[in-house]
Protein backbone atom coordinates (compact mmCIF):
# COMPACT_ATOMS: atom_id res chain seq x y z
CA UNK A 1 0.00 0.00 0.00
CA UNK A 2 1.19 3.60 -0.98
CA UNK A 3 1.10 6.33 1.59
CA UNK A 4 -2.08 8.30 0.12
CA UNK A 5 -4.26 4.44 0.06
CA UNK A 6 -3.10 3.79 3.92
CA UNK A 7 -4.02 8.07 4.46
CA UNK A 8 -7.27 7.26 2.36
CA UNK A 9 -7.89 3.71 4.32
CA UNK A 10 -7.48 5.86 7.71
CA UNK A 11 -9.85 8.51 6.99
CA UNK A 12 -12.05 6.25 5.56
CA UNK A 13 -12.20 4.06 8.62
CA UNK A 14 -12.36 7.30 11.14
CA UNK A 15 -15.24 8.59 9.27
CA UNK A 16 -17.11 5.15 8.96
CA UNK A 17 -16.63 4.87 13.03
CA UNK A 18 -18.06 8.56 13.34
CA UNK A 19 -21.39 8.06 11.15
CA UNK A 20 -22.02 4.54 12.79
CA UNK A 21 -21.68 6.05 16.24
CA UNK A 22 -23.67 8.77 15.16
CA UNK A 23 -26.83 6.66 13.94
CA UNK A 24 -26.50 4.46 16.68
CA UNK A 25 -26.22 7.22 19.72
CA UNK A 26 -29.53 9.10 17.53
CA UNK A 27 -31.24 5.84 17.68
CA UNK A 28 -30.30 4.98 21.73
CA UNK A 29 -30.70 9.05 22.52
CA UNK A 30 -34.13 9.06 20.03
CA UNK A 31 -35.70 6.35 22.11
CA UNK A 32 -34.85 8.02 25.09
CA UNK A 33 -36.39 11.49 25.08
CA UNK A 34 -39.84 12.18 25.99
CA UNK A 35 -42.68 10.93 23.32
CA UNK A 36 -43.09 13.37 20.63
CA UNK A 37 -39.29 14.91 21.24
CA UNK A 38 -36.87 14.64 18.63
CA UNK A 39 -33.18 15.27 18.63
CA UNK A 40 -33.87 18.42 16.53
CA UNK A 41 -36.11 20.17 19.31
CA UNK A 42 -33.90 19.00 22.26
CA UNK A 43 -30.95 20.51 20.22
CA UNK A 44 -32.50 23.91 19.33
CA UNK A 45 -34.11 24.09 22.85
CA UNK A 46 -30.40 23.09 24.62
CA UNK A 47 -29.09 25.78 22.54
CA UNK A 48 -31.83 28.31 23.56
CA UNK A 49 -31.70 27.53 27.17
CA UNK A 50 -27.43 27.65 27.07
CA UNK A 51 -27.65 30.84 25.54
CA UNK A 52 -30.22 32.77 27.04
CA UNK A 53 -30.90 35.02 24.57
CA UNK A 54 -33.73 35.54 21.34
CA UNK A 55 -31.93 34.05 18.19
CA UNK A 56 -33.72 34.34 15.01
CA UNK A 57 -34.43 31.46 12.97
CA UNK A 58 -31.74 32.00 10.81
CA UNK A 59 -28.97 32.16 12.71
CA UNK A 60 -30.23 29.07 14.33
CA UNK A 61 -29.77 27.59 10.82
CA UNK A 62 -26.38 28.49 10.54
CA UNK A 63 -25.84 27.36 13.97
CA UNK A 64 -27.06 24.26 13.21
CA UNK A 65 -25.81 23.61 9.64
CA UNK A 66 -29.29 23.07 8.69
CA UNK A 67 -31.25 24.99 5.62
CA UNK A 68 -33.38 28.10 6.92
CA UNK A 69 -36.78 25.20 5.50
CA UNK A 70 -35.59 22.50 7.71
CA UNK A 71 -34.79 24.91 11.14
CA UNK A 72 -38.48 26.63 10.24
CA UNK A 73 -40.12 23.04 10.04
CA UNK A 74 -38.33 22.32 13.49
CA UNK A 75 -39.19 25.31 15.05
CA UNK A 76 -43.00 25.20 13.58
CA UNK A 77 -43.28 22.10 15.90
CA UNK A 78 -41.54 23.80 18.67
CA UNK A 79 -44.14 26.94 18.61
CA UNK A 80 -46.96 24.65 18.42
CA UNK A 81 -45.91 22.21 21.65
CA UNK A 82 -45.69 25.50 23.12
CA UNK A 83 -42.03 24.82 23.77
CA UNK A 84 -40.78 28.21 21.95
CA UNK A 85 -42.34 32.26 21.68
CA UNK A 86 -41.70 33.25 18.03
CA UNK A 87 -42.09 37.44 17.23
CA UNK A 88 -41.62 39.73 15.21
CA UNK A 89 -39.03 41.66 15.01
CA UNK A 90 -40.12 45.21 15.65
CA UNK A 91 -37.31 46.77 13.56
CA UNK A 92 -37.87 44.78 10.61
CA UNK A 93 -41.49 42.91 10.36
CA UNK A 94 -39.54 40.78 7.57
CA UNK A 95 -37.60 39.50 10.50
CA UNK A 96 -38.46 37.27 13.46
CA UNK A 97 -37.13 35.83 17.30
CA UNK A 98 -37.29 32.94 18.48
CA UNK A 99 -36.68 32.04 22.75
CA UNK A 100 -37.57 29.21 24.61
CA UNK A 101 -41.03 29.46 26.75
CA UNK A 102 -40.96 27.71 30.59
CA UNK A 103 -43.19 24.78 28.63
CA UNK A 104 -39.47 24.86 26.35
CA UNK A 105 -37.71 24.44 29.70
CA UNK A 106 -38.96 21.96 31.12
CA UNK A 107 -39.23 19.93 28.10
CA UNK A 108 -35.40 20.50 27.49
CA UNK A 109 -34.92 19.33 31.39
CA UNK A 110 -36.80 16.18 31.20
CA UNK A 111 -35.21 15.07 28.32
CA UNK A 112 -31.43 15.74 29.84
CA UNK A 113 -32.39 13.67 32.39
CA UNK A 114 -33.56 11.11 30.37
CA UNK A 115 -30.49 11.23 28.01
CA UNK A 116 -27.37 11.90 30.55
CA UNK A 117 -27.76 8.14 32.19
CA UNK A 118 -26.98 6.95 28.62
CA UNK A 119 -24.41 9.46 27.72
CA UNK A 120 -22.90 8.84 31.19
CA UNK A 121 -22.83 5.56 30.91
CA UNK A 122 -20.99 5.34 27.68
CA UNK A 123 -18.00 7.70 28.99
CA UNK A 124 -17.77 5.66 32.05
CA UNK A 125 -17.10 2.78 30.43
CA UNK A 126 -14.49 4.39 27.43
CA UNK A 127 -12.93 6.00 30.57
CA UNK A 128 -13.09 9.99 31.05
CA UNK A 129 -9.07 10.49 30.33
CA UNK A 130 -9.75 8.86 27.14
CA UNK A 131 -12.95 10.59 26.22
CA UNK A 132 -10.78 13.76 26.81
CA UNK A 133 -7.80 12.85 24.95
CA UNK A 134 -10.32 12.15 21.93
CA UNK A 135 -12.14 15.94 22.12
CA UNK A 136 -9.56 17.78 21.33
CA UNK A 137 -8.82 15.74 17.69
CA UNK A 138 -13.33 15.37 17.18
CA UNK A 139 -12.73 19.49 17.99
CA UNK A 140 -10.46 20.00 15.53
CA UNK A 141 -11.95 17.64 13.10
CA UNK A 142 -15.64 19.87 13.36
CA UNK A 143 -13.44 22.82 13.06
CA UNK A 144 -12.07 22.04 9.95
CA UNK A 145 -15.13 20.88 8.50
CA UNK A 146 -16.96 23.65 9.50
CA UNK A 147 -14.21 26.22 7.52
CA UNK A 148 -14.77 23.76 4.66
CA UNK A 149 -18.58 24.33 4.24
Amino acid sequence: MTGNETNDSLAVALFSEIFMADQLARNRLTKALPKGMEISHFSVLNHLARVGEEKSPAQLARAFHVTRGAMTNTLSKLEWAGHIHVRPDWDDARRKFVSISPSGTAARDAALSAIAPILSDVVAAIGHDRVRSALPVLREMRLMLEDQG
